[in-house]
């Protein structure tokens, strides 16, 4: 049954954040762990900790250091909408997030989405605020059979060249 739900997660960034990396919104099990793709199928932490060749952060304060140590703002386009589960396909009646609060305060050179509804719906309801393109990359989720893990990290190998 789709519900209306407010996003509750802060975005994660500081002063030094280079890239912005912005999904849809939380899903049910990101928002139980309080933070950003905490599906443990979900693909995007492995991917993240690949790239920069390290283990895996554990825990969510190790995530948070892991995004801020190198450069990576994380974020959700949606304040709010109604979404029925995880069904990026169900969202509607988007609230978007104020970008700006990201924005104004860090050295973004690059702003990217994962996920072809997150590149969907920044640019229908960011990008004229922001007036940055997004760059699009592929959703992490377990459900995005297309991409396996080593094709994910390649295609995110483009964060790197915009972190230092």
């Amino acid at each position: 049954m789709p519900q209306r739900l407010i996003h509750t997660l802060e975005p994660v960034f500081d002063a030094q954040s280079r890239v912005l990396v912005l999904g849809s919104f939380p899903s049910p099990l990101s928002r139980q762990t309080g933070f950003y793709y905490g599906n443990p199928r979900n693909r995007f932490w492995p991917v993240m900790a690949a790239l920069w060749d390290e283990s895996v952060p554990p825990t969510v304060a190790a995530r948070r250091d892991f995004a801020l140590r190198h450069h990576v703002a994380l974020w959700d386009v949606i304040a709010e909408c109604v979404i029925r589960g995880a069904d990026d396909g169900s969202i509607r009646e988007v609230r978007p997030n104020p970008l700006r609060t990201v924005l104004d305060h860090a050295g973004i050179a690059a702003v990217f989405t994962c996920g072809g509804k997150a590149f969907s719906l920044y640019n229908r309801h960011c990008l004229p605020e922001t007036g940055i393109a997004a760059i699009p990359l592929p959703s992490t989720s377990p459900a995005n059979c297309r991409y396996d893990v080593n094709r994910l990290i390649e295609t995110y190998r483009v964060i790197r060249s915009y972190t230092g």
